[in-house]
């Protein structure tokens, strides 16, 4: 069987502009901020720079589709050790308390850094 997305923690991207949902936190998750978009344009409560894929990680990756495996075998490995690890249970935290919103600028959500950090916050691998 397929794993489901917890309804409680989702993927946006910052430039689409999602309907906050009642009560939800929402979380910046990229290394950089955004081209082009103001804080107030974000609408988020923090930016976790701590969850976020190592510089040299995300230029290796490229965002190139046939190395999506091993970036997020590599990144959960991150996500794993010191700083970052307290950011994800900080985040699971505050997913356990409502609607956490992981906000990304990343074109290709399904294959980015903010969907693996949403499957380690919600316990899929």
């Amino acid at each position: 069987m397929e794993a489901r997305p917890d309804p409680g923690v989702t993927v946006v991207r910052v430039y689409d502009h999602v309907p906050r949902p009642p009560g939800a936190y929402r979380v910046l998750v990229d290394r950089l901020w955004p081209r082009g978009v103001t804080r107030d344009a974000a609408d988020i409560d923090a930016w976790s720079t701590d969850c976020a894929p190592s510089s040299d990680l995300r230029r290796w990756y490229g965002h190139v589709p046939e190395r999506f495996g091993e970036f997020a075998r590599r990144y959960r490995a991150e996500l794993a050790t010191g700083e970052a690890a307290a950011a994800v249970g900080e985040l699971r935290a505050r997913a356990g308390a409502g609607p956490l919103v992981l906000v990304t600028a990343t074109r290709d959500v399904a294959r980015s850094g903010a969907e693996v950090l949403r499957a380690v916050i919600a316990g899929e691998v």
